[in-house]
Formats: structure tokens, C-alpha cells, sequence
């Protein structure tokens, strides 16, 4: 098969994962060597400047031995099939990158005859760039789930970030979608690559080689199986405390296969996929836990407010916040305040006392901040009254961009919700 009808196969078939946006590599150039990864990211990310940094995102091959439900590659499908040889994969990502079209390569795969086969295959490749051609750009490769450690840790030596994608998020949906793989196939060597990062920091100056420098990530596929938000963001939660993990990614389920232990879907759970996305970052840099998002009784995200301010409503009696006394951690759990605008507001009260004028110029989001905050014991000069209702209805109508008005409307079960632009800004940013 020509190579180029090959990277039209391999490349389509790696479109359903999500798990290869980057950053934190900071893999140096060597003597005479080509390509550098930096701080700023790699792979259809978004630079500190704007721009948007590309990565080749291929699969080694597609001929794929597991039978899982929700993949496309799954062996029973009537697809294309093609598989590269390591040193294709390694000529089209230095002709790529010395045309400008790339920044670094994301490289995942079907598994071939076994696990351990598979990651050999990958070994070599990525060998070829680094050893061969001296490439030292980001590479992201995917661990294949059941392989030795062994082929781990070489494989970690030579990429810089390494992911294996749980997909499924419990035991019992692996093994009805998933039957081949097992959950500890997949747990155990994300716990060894864990490991070794935190025993590579430590004893950094004895190792002459970086293990896995970005750190390691996942994905899990969200809507395929009847796992409520609240199951899915308690996995994640215990990945980042116990394998420190640097990402996880979630992928709204799309139907491609017909199987009867699939769910049907008209369209992929977009929205459900961005608020986890939402909580994620609350986990991560706002200080919050899994159970204080969500509960058995709420187990899952509410559909029209962001899950920051969804918390802030159902603890009400936690504000209204007093911007000029208040310490950095109860600023962050304030609706409309981000990392940045609370660090902004720390330094500038050192030097005044805050009104809603300064904070508007410091780029707090006052359409939400206004109903949870005071400034010098003052409310926003439109809040006319602070209850939990009031608040709702207000929020309800600016986040669907509704006309203000202080009574509230019922709003139609048949709605179709999706993101909203701004949805997708907080996703980006972080900022909620």
C-alpha cells in the first residue's frame, strides 16, 4: 500500500482520541540534532501567545486483535486496514516537521498480535527518531495496556509523555464493552510509570536519561456506559492523588457501532463532556473535592449553570464573600473569580480597598461575581435582595443569554443544550 494512502487510513482512525494535547515537555536540543520541545505545548494546543501548536496524531497501525465495542478499530469492523514500519512513521515525522507542518508527534496503536509485539514496534520507531535522526520535538506515546514493564520503562525513556487510556469507567463496563482487556492490565503499569517519574525527580542527578519528563495522562470515554458524573469524577479524582497524573481527558461517546450493549445517541453528550471538563479544573487548581461538587443526590452536573456556580447555590449560606477581607482559597471558590483574578485582587488591596469598578478593571466576571460578593460591606448596586432563588433565576437567564428580568420562566424539557461559546472559553482557560 502507498505511504501516503497509509497516513490517510491511520491518521482518520486516531481522530477519537482526545488525550494527546499537551505541555510541560522540555526536552533540550542536542549537538547537530532537529526539532525542541517547549513549555508552551504541542499538539493542537493553544500557546501562551494564541497560537495553535500542531502535532502529527497517527496510529502505528489500525489491525487491531481486541473485539471492544465502542472503538471503530475493533476487529469485527469492516474498515481499512493498513500498519507502518517504524522507520515510515519516523521519515514522515521529519519530512513533516522540516516542512513547518508539525511540532512533534503523537503516536498511538491497535494492538498487533499482542501487547508487548505492539510497544516493541513503537520502541523502534520512536528509537529511530531520537537515535537515528536526532529528533528531540515532543513525542507522546500511547502504553499498551497488558505489556511488560520492561518495555515500559524504554519506552519512557524515549518519549516524553506517555498515556494509557482506561476508557471505561468501571470494572463492570470493561468488562461488558472491553472483554479482553483487564483493569489491572491497565492500572498497573500507569502505577509503575508513576513510580518511576517520582523515583527519576528524586535521584535526578544519577539518571543521565529523563523518564517520562511531561508526565502521563488518560482518557475516558463519557456517555457509553451508565456511570453517573459523580462515579466518573471520583476515578479521576483518585488518578491525580494517587498516580499524579497529569491530564485526564474525557471523549463524549460517538455512536459508530451498532451493538445491543451500546447505547443509542442522537448526538455525542457534548455538554456532559464539557462540564467535566469544568469540574476538572475545579479538582486541580480551585482546591475542591469530588464529593462537594456532587452527591447521591445530585450525581450528576446541573445542565445550565457551570458546576462552580451550581456549588456556590447549593452553599449559599457560604456568602455573600467580602472582597477586601477575604483569604486567596475562598476567593477561588467564588463564581467568576479565577486563579489569576484572585492572585490580581491579593496584590491590589494591599495597596486599596476594592469597589466593583476595580474589580471589573482586574477581569473579574462581575455577571456572576456580583450576586456572591460585597465590596467595602456593599452588594452590586442592581442586587436588590440575596436569596438562593433570585440568584438561580438571574444566572439561568444570562447563561442562555436570555433577557434580564427578576421573574422566573420555565424552561422546556425538549430544549436541546449545548456548550455555549463561553462554555468552551472556561474549558479552555480555567477560569470559572
Amino acid at each position: 500500500m502507498d505511504i501516503l494512502d497509509k497516513l490517510q487510513i491511520l491518521a482518520d482512525s486516531a481522530k477519537y482520541d482526545a488525550s494527546c494535547s499537551s505541555s510541560g515537555g522540555t526536552r533540550k536540543n542536542k549537538n547537530n540534532g532537529i526539532g525542541n520541545s517547549s513549555f508552551a505545548g504541542i499538539c493542537h494546543s493553544w500557546a501562551a501567545d494564541g497560537r495553535c501548536i500542531s502535532l502529527l496524531k497517527i496510529l502505528f497501525s489500525n489491525c487491531c486483535i481486541y473485539d471492544c465495542k465502542y472503538c471503530i478499530n475493533r476487529c469485527t469492523n469492516n474498515v481499512k486496514r493498513a500498519t507502518f514500519t517504524p522507520k515510515e512513521v519516523a521519515d514522515i515525522t521529519v519530512n513533516f516537521y522540516k516542512r513547518n507542518y508539525i511540532e512533534g508527534l503523537f503516536l498511538s496503536s491497535a494492538v498487533i498480535k499482542s501487547p508487548d509485539f505492539t510497544m516493541e514496534l513503537l520502541i523502534q520507531t520512536v528509537s529511530i527518531l531520537r537515535n537515528e535522526y536526532n529528533f528531540n520535538g515532543y513525542i507522546h506515546c500511547k502504553t499498551i495496556p497488558g505489556c511488560s514493564k520492561e518495555l515500559t520503562h524504554k519506552l519512557g525513556l524515549l518519549a516524553d509523555r506517555l498515556s494509557i487510556n482506561i476508557e471505561l469507567p468501571s470494572n463492570d463496563s470493561l468488562r461488558l464493552l472491553a472483554p479482553q482487556k483487564e483493569k489491572n492490565g491497565i492500572l498497573e503499569p500507569m502505577s509503575y510509570v508513576s513510580n518511576g517519574i517520582k523515583q527519576n525527580r528524586l535521584e535526578k542527578s544519577r539518571f543521565k536519561q529523563s523518564f517520562v519528563p511531561a508526565g502521563q495522562t488518560t482518557q475516558l470515554i463519557v456517555g457509553a456506559t451508565p456511570e453517573s458524573d459523580l462515579k466518573i469524577l471520583k476515578l479521576s479524582e483518585g488518578l491525580y492523588e494517587k498516580l499524579n497524573l497529569k491530564r485526564v481527558y474525557y471523549s463524549a461517546y460517538v455512536s459508530i457501532n451498532n451493538d445491543k450493549n451500546l447505547p443509542t445517541l442522537e448526538a455525542p453528550p457534548l455538554l456532559r463532556e464539557n462540564r467535566l471538563y469544568q469540574a476538572d479544573w475545579l479538582l486541580r487548581y480551585y482546591g475542591f473535592k469530588a464529593d462537594e461538587l456532587l452527591n447521591s443526590t445530585n450525581p450528576n452536573f446541573n445542565n445550565i449553570l457551570d458546576p462552580k456556580c451550581d456549588w456556590a447555590l447549593r452553599n449559599i449560606d457560604k456568602f455573600p464573600v467580602e472582597i477586601n477581607t477575604a483569604d486567596y482559597f475562598t476567593l477561588l471558590r467564588t463564581p467568576g473569580i479565577g486563579v489569576i483574578s484572585a492572585k490580581k485582587i491579593i496584590r491590589a488591596r494591599h495597596e486599596f480597598l476594592l469597589n466593583f469598578k476595580d474589580l471589573k478593571k482586574l477581569g473579574i466576571v462581575l455577571k456572576r461575581a456580583k450576586y456572591f460578593i460585597t465590596c467595602k460591606g456593599k452588594y452590586f448596586d442592581k442586587i436588590y435582595k440575596f436569596n438562593q432563588d433570585f440568584i438561580e433565576t438571574n444566572l439561568i437567564y444570562q447563561e442562555r443569554n436570555a433577557l434580564p428580568n427578576p421573574e422566573f420562566k420555565q424552561l422546556s424539557i425538549f430544549d436541546k443544550l449545548e456548550p455555549t461559546k463561553e462554555d468552551k472559553i472556561k474549558c479552555l482557560t480555567g477560569s470559572l
